[in-house]
């Protein structure tokens, strides 16, 4: 496949606009990460609808505005290091990797960090890391980050990764029960606590301890 054509990419990007994603970077980012590479099988013909579609491990790839919203809450800036828990199709992070300077992604699925990685390579976006890991637990090695994201709901910021992030920096995710309505909050870290924001009602797979069945 040779990406979208130009009509696909500009209809991509006003769906993008329309639902409130307009920092000029994060749309740059996702103008040049072509999400057809991410998309495979049956499901390659939607990849630039407006909506999230199933990938191997039972997993999904995040519509494409809440991939654009998530990263806008994130306000990553060109020196940062970012974490992301749940790697998924690799999407997100290829968007991260174009705004930050480093990007560390984590997945239980050994599956899911296989093709992704095989995916970073031939986009030659060589400042990701994947691993395999539980990401619930962070990566305390690399800690502390300027920014984290994660891709799974859990029912409260799990405490690693508030722990793992610097003062002043970010985190975006969702909370919530995986079978209700989640929201998509922002965490500030402060000097002296921590900052929450809700930003919108979202959908995502639960965070789940422990590693895949791949892995």
């Amino acid at each position: 496949m040779n990406g979208p054509d130009a009509e696909t990419k500009m209809q991509f990007l006003f769906a993008l606009r329309s639902k409130g994603v307009t920092d000029r970077r994060v749309l740059a980012a996702m103008e040049e990460v072509d999400r057809g590479l991410f998309v495979r099988g049956l499901f390659a013909e939607r990849a630039y609808e407006d909506m999230p579609l199933p990938i191997a491990c039972g997993q999904t790839i995040s519509q494409p505005s809440v991939v654009g919203l998530m990263t806008q809450a994130l306000e990553v800036h060109p020196r940062d290091k970012v974490l992301e828990v749940g790697t998924g199709s690799g999407y997100q992070a290829a968007i991260l990797a174009k705004l930050a300077r480093r990007v560390y992604t984590v997945d239980r699925h050994a599956r899911l960090v296989r093709e992704a990685q095989a995916l970073f390579q031939r986009l030659q976006l060589v400042n990701i890391t994947t691993m395999t890991a539980d990401g619930s637990f962070g990566l305390p090695d690399q800690a502390p980050f300027d920014r984290i994201i994660v891709t799974a709901a859990a029912e409260d910021a799990p405490g690693p990764l508030l722990a793992q992030l610097k003062i002043g920096g970010i985190m975006v995710l969702p909370v919530g029960q995986s079978d209700t309505v989640q929201t998509l909050i922002r965490v500030r870290r402060l000097e002296t606590g921590f900052e929450y924001d809700e930003l919108r009602p979202v959908r995502f797979v639960p965070l789940l301890e422990g590693l895949g069945k791949d892995g």
